[in-house]
């Protein structure tokens, strides 16, 4: 069985490693100190707890699925990892810095994955030695209960990787999508864009948050309205996507709505800070 890192031990990364352990795979959580790492493993058990006493695992599951979780800050740790997920924040620069750190440390056969919600695989594979074997791995939070995972080729993967990570989104029990590169992929070119032109109504004032959103949810069939959901993915990330999109395609109709971005200077993210369009205290 092939042996997994996941870069970054936040929400999407925890949620991976979690994903990942829990359908049997040996994992190594890696992030910058001890500290952040731990953070992310307290993640898990409280995750895994709120599964224990829906009673949908047993508490001797629980443990099984923490023993395959090993938690690291140091490269050497992951040198000998069959496929690596980067889910490290959502920034062109660093992480094209750590595709190449990897680059030069782990084995030549081993596949490199990003996570990232809207950035270029095809970029990202060009600051390597090996572009062939780098692609795209898009999970949707919360990772444990989304199904969907969106497998992105860069312009130089070969079919070999597509194969082998198409076949490792099965046995953690993922519904996969081929998506040739392209800003935003599939869901987000379409998902962030409908919740940017949320945050422009209620700029405008043409509704309250709570209207919009249930607008939304009654009129579309949409479990969660967009500036709820919005909350949910984080502000700063909707902006990083609006941002790639209308960088890419240069195109008026991608333009971050300003509340959006004024929002997120001020430190209003969403659940994560407890405060969005949506007080969460």
């Amino acid at each position: 069985m092939e042996k997994i890192a996941v870069i970054g031990s936040g929400t999407m990364g925890s949620g991976i490693a979690q994903t990942a352990a829990a359908n049997g795979f040996p994992v190594v959580l890696k992030d910058i100190s001890a500290e952040v790492v731990e953070k992310g493993i307290k993640k898990i058990e409280k995750n895994l707890q709120r599964e224990v006493e829906k009673q949908k695992i047993k508490d001797d599951q629980k443990k099984e699925i923490l023993n395959r979780i090993d938690s690291t800050f140091e490269l050497e740790k992951i040198i000998d990892s069959d496929i690596i997920i980067e889910a490290v924040s959502e920034n062109l620069k660093i992480k094209k810095s750590l595709f190449k750190e990897l680059d030069k440390a782990v084995n030549p056969e081993c596949i490199i994955v990003s996570n990232t919600s809207a950035l270029s695989i095809t970029e990202l594979a060009a600051s390597t030695t090996r572009p062939d074997k780098i692609m795209g791995m898009h999970f949707f939070n919360p990772v444990p209960q989304m199904k969907l995972v969106e497998l992105i080729k860069a312009f130089t993967t070969s079919e070999n990787t597509y194969k082998k990570i198409e076949k490792f989104s099965q046995a953690i029990n993922k519904k996969a999508v081929l998506v040739e590169e392209a800003p935003g992929f599939v869901v987000n070119r379409i998902l962030i864009p409908m919740i940017n032109e949320a945050v422009f109504i209620l700029d405008e004032g043409r509704a309250e948050a709570e209207n919009i959103d249930k607008a939304v949810q009654l009129g579309a069939n949409h479990p969660i309205g967009p500036l709820k959901l919005a909350d949910l993915i984080g502000l700063d990330v909707c902006l990083s996507i609006m941002e790639t999109l209308y960088s890419e395609f240069s195109d008026p109709k991608y333009r971050p709505a300003p509340l959006l971005r004024k929002m997120v200077r001020s430190g209003k993210l969403g659940r994560k800070t407890k405060s969005g369009f949506y007080d969460y205290n």
